[in-house]
């Protein structure tokens, strides 16, 4: 049984537009079994397509030039429409100029490409192909995808409902999830050991090939080092400094070094929410692993979480993770807001006029209990609406003019809720 991509739908939907889709994502995410699925749902149809993958070097050959590759096709497809489809674009030097320039003559044909986070695919295809292509960005398989395959789809259209009344299974299944992330291969897996070695795998090649091929360095203990070090500080301030003498990299090579992993999806940073500059941060950002699996796995905690310091942390990761996709497509932002004397909110949504602040607590709470910091802001911002995420409470309070929701965690995976948020 394969895992069921909700983002297949959107894609389908962007075949039908003149634009190239480009489908994103980390190395092992599930990109090419997304457009394999895609092309069985072309086959039930009876369209033409033609798939390539320069990964395979009897197809590379036909990407030495422009011409070479239109006479594939139409060999293939004829002069009449048919859906192209190049798997790991990111082989392809000049990448974006050689799409546009198949883009500009105006072909019958529909293209469809994928790439691994490689620099020269993320950014210059933006530059090459603006107003001509359509990013979609895959990640590891979410928390509502890994639910769904583990109960075999049998709660896929009610599965808030599971959620409530299925507590103990919930809980195990969010175990797991925190244990082992969502890399496709990881999550189908059944086997503890084969799960780390495929992880080994994944961050080996990360480092080894990505990451060192964008830095142009033999050794890449230090970028090893800096991202072990980067796991064990999530949703924690960055210190450049400190990494720096840890690492024994200067400071700009550790930000260089930051920003290349957030390019390939290693990681993700987020900023500081401020509106006075003179009492709250307004610089130093956080840092979140797109993979929990792979986080662990750099700190040798594979299979390991559980009620702990540390999974607090980690529960907040999971939480990021949730709030970025979603804020991604609604048009808010998503920040943290720390002031300059300490206090701090995990995170601020920001919608128009009125942030909302959202506190994460790894906790089956039985009562509401607000910090001083989670006050701090409400009094200072005067918000109408504020969120306390935990395990299991449902409830809401009153707290002058600010109703604060305490909310189970997997609320926030619900539509209605979003709906209403906004």
């Amino acid at each position: 049984m394969e895992i069921y991509r909700t983002l297949i739908e959107n894609v389908k939907n962007h075949l039908s537009s003149k634009e190239i889709t480009i489908l994103i994502g980390a190395r092992q995410v599930g990109k090419t079994t997304l457009l394999k699925a895609l092309l069985k749902e072309l086959d039930n149809i009876g369209e033409k397509y033609l798939f390539l993958n320069l990964d395979i070097e009897r197809d590379a050959y036909f990407f030495s030039s422009q011409e070479l590759l239109l006479q594939k096709i139409r060999l293939e497809l004829g002069d009449n429409k048919g859906y192209v489809f190049i798997d790991e674009i990111q082989r392809k030097e000049n990448a974006g100029i050689f799409l546009k320039g198949l883009y500009d003559r105006d072909l019958p044909y529909k293209f469809v490409v994928t790439g691994s986070g490689r620099l020269e695919l993320k950014e210059k295809i933006h530059e090459s192909l603006a107003g001509r292509k359509r990013m979609f960005e895959l990640s590891p398989v979410s928390f509502l995808e890994f639910v769904n395959y583990k109960t075999n789809y049998a709660y896929q259209d009610n599965l808030q409902a599971f959620f409530r009344l299925e507590s103990g299974q919930l809980n195990l299944l969010l175990r797991e999830y925190l244990n082992y992330g969502g890399f496709p291969r990881v999550v189908t897996e059944s086997s503890k050991d084969e799960k780390r070695f495929i992880l080994d795998e994944i961050f080996r090649t990360y480092i080894e090939k990505d990451l060192a091929y964008l830095l142009k360095i033999e050794r890449t203990d230090a970028f090893s080092l800096l991202m072990r070090l980067v796991a064990s500080q999530i949703g924690q301030l960055i210190n450049y400094s400190s990494l720096s003498n840890q690492v024994g990299l200067s400071v700009p090579t550790v930000k260089k070094y930051l920003w290349y992993a957030e390019k390939t999806f290693g990681i993700s940073t987020i900023s500081p929410f401020f509106r006075n500059a003179q009492k709250e941060l307004i610089k130093s950002p956080q840092v979140y692993f797109t993979d929990l699996g792979l986080r662990n796995y750099a700190l040798n905690l594979l299979g390991h979480i559980g009620d702990s310091y540390n999974t607090g942390f980690l529960f907040q990761n999971f939480i990021f993770s949730i709030l970025k996709e979603k804020v991604q497509t609604s048009g808010m932002r998503l920040n943290f807001w720390r002031t300059k004397d300490k206090a701090e909110v995990d995170f601020v949504i920001s919608h128009g006029l009125n942030p909302i602040p959202i506190e994460v607590k790894y906790q089956q709470l039985t009562r509401v209990s607000l910090s001083r910091s989670f006050r701090s802001f409400i009094d200072r911002y005067k918000v109408p609406k504020a969120f306390i995420i935990n395990l299991t409470l449902d409830q809401s309070i009153q707290i002058d003019q600010t109703e604060v929701q305490l909310i189970p965690y997997y609320y926030l995976m619900s539509d209605e809720f979003w709906e209403k948020l906004v």
